[in-house]
């Protein structure tokens, strides 16, 4: 059995030029049965190590508002982590925070060459051909993160994360510096741990400003706080774009 690129990638709105190229690539939990369950309780398979709940809908969100397209993973980040390039050991995760992944332990080349063929590829398919078409002046990934990790509180509540181009960035966290989250630059996470691979995977080799998001998932449980934040980022991102217009960097 193998699985259908349709069900490893989402495509969503008009596929037509646009300012912002929305991905998601954590935006599923879906466990395909070619796959199986890799020997995780159904709970563990809900939870935020199998995806980033609330990302896709804020991403839906942000789409709308710049009337952009958004391209999603169709699959859980445990069978493969699309924000990750092939050669990554945690492309696969054996192991995601606390939890062991079984079904990910000693997979054989065949079975792991499998995942990247059948998952991976088509995503980064869908987002080189969406990028052709759209001809977008950023991209913009979007992400959630556990506000308890390793049993550790997290205070941050935005991450503006980026890898070597900084110019969408900046301005986003100049914007948001008076606003009602605390948003850090490189947090949670950052570039040394990996996690900027779309950013330099489509975004770089376009010159294209880009920004990763990261937004603290108990903030996106909430509808009233879900739409202060859908706010917040969408009035950065606006001001982000039109000062890099203002300032040449973008036509």
């Amino acid at each position: 059995m193998t699985l259908d690129d349709s069900e490893a990638v989402m495509i969503e709105g008009d596929i037509a030029p646009c300012d912002i190229l929305f991905v998601c690539e954590h935006a599923s939990r879906h466990f395909p049965d070619t796959f199986g369950d890799l020997g995780l309780s159904e709970d563990v398979r809900q939870s935020h190590v199998a995806w980033d709940p609330g990302a896709l809908t804020l991403t839906r969100e942000l789409a709308k508002r710049f009337d952009c397209s958004l391209v999603a993973g169709g699959v859980s980040r445990l069978l493969y982590d699309c924000n990750r390039p092939p050669e990554a050991p945690d492309a696969v995760p054996a192991k995601s925070e606390i939890f062991d992944i079984p079904g990910n332990v000693d997979l054989s080349e065949e079975d792991r060459h499998a995942r990247v063929t059948q998952i991976y590829q088509p995503f980064k398919e869908a987002v080189e051909q969406v990028v052709e078409v759209v001809h977008p002046k950023a991209i913009v990934t979007v992400h959630s993160f556990t506000p308890v990790y390793h049993g550790k509180q997290r205070a941050v509540e935005i991450g503006i994360l980026h890898d070597r181009d900084t110019r969408l960035a900046d301005k986003m966290l100049d914007a948001m510096s008076d606003g009602p989250f605390n948003t850090l630059r490189n947090d949670p996470y950052g570039p040394e741990h990996g996690v900027t691979h779309s950013l330099k995977a489509y975004a770089l080799p376009n010159k294209l400003p880009n920004v990763m998001l990261e937004v603290r998932n108990d903030l996106l449980a909430d509808d009233a706080t879900a739409a202060g934040v859908t706010e917040a980022l969408a009035a950065a991102i606006a001001q982000g774009m039109a000062e890099l217009r203002e300032a040449g960097e973008i036509v």
